[in-house]
């Protein structure tokens, strides 16, 4: 399991809060401020360094942007509101305390390890406390003259790795034939003919058959 070390757990959500930005910027504009979009794709995160086992072969950004993309749609279907439980707060309070402890005993910040040493936590319950109520970076900028803000621009190609790393985790789902039927169309530019002289089939069962997948991915995906 990736969180069988308390440092590799720590490493993963530090070092992977860049899907979280970019899953949350996936949805920005749509209603809810990229504020919550980024604690609930946090919540998200951190479940997801909680489940994974890197024994199944997969890489953690594919396994990860699933479950982070998950949370943010909840998000939406809750109606916006991120729900934080009444021990996730206290948990949250009690690290506030012991961030401001350490700091002054330290002369520094405390890094996530030594906060939830001190805490007496695991570094996963003390990443899921943080992760919720930290304040994240605005993606506006405040004028001159501080009556408005403009919106910073964000280059398309986030949103397309996002949707890279979802394709390929719904790819992961597929039957090995289904799979190879995708990838023979689709990545390797064959027809319907050479795909199924390729897999021993008819055309019209490519045919078919692709059409199911291409419905099934594309209900995966949303």
């Amino acid at each position: 399991m990736y969180t069988a070390n308390g440092t590799c757990a720590e490493a993963a959500v530090e070092e992977n809060l860049g899907l979280v930005r970019l899953c949350a910027l996936r949805f920005k504009n749509r209603g809810i401020e990229y504020e919550d979009l980024y604690s609930a794709g946090c919540v998200g995160l951190v479940k997801a360094v909680r489940a994974f086992d890197s024994g199944r072969g997969v890489r953690f950004s594919t396994y990860a942007v699933p479950v982070i993309l998950g949370e943010i749609r909840r998000l939406f279907r809750d109606g916006g509101a991120v729900k934080v439980s009444r021990s996730l707060k206290e948990r949250a309070m009690k690290i506030a305390r012991t961030a401001r402890s350490l700091e002054n005993s330290l002369g520094r910040e405390a890094t996530l390890y030594e906060l939830a040493g001190a805490a007496g936590l695991s570094v996963e319950d003390a990443a899921e406390a943080v992760c919720v109520m930290q304040p994240v970076v605005s993606l506006t900028h405040e004028t001159e003259d501080g009556k408005r803000t403009e919106d910073i621009p964000v280059e398309a190609p986030d949103i397309k790795i996002t949707d890279s790393l979802a394709l390929a985790e719904a790819l992961n789902t597929l039957e090995p034939r289904d799979r190879a039927l995708i990838y023979c169309r689709f990545f390797n530019d064959m027809t319907q003919q050479q795909t199924a002289e390729r897999l021993g089939m008819t055309q019209v069962q490519v045919s078919r058959r692709e059409k199911k997948i291409l419905l099934y991915l594309r209900q995966k995906m949303e």
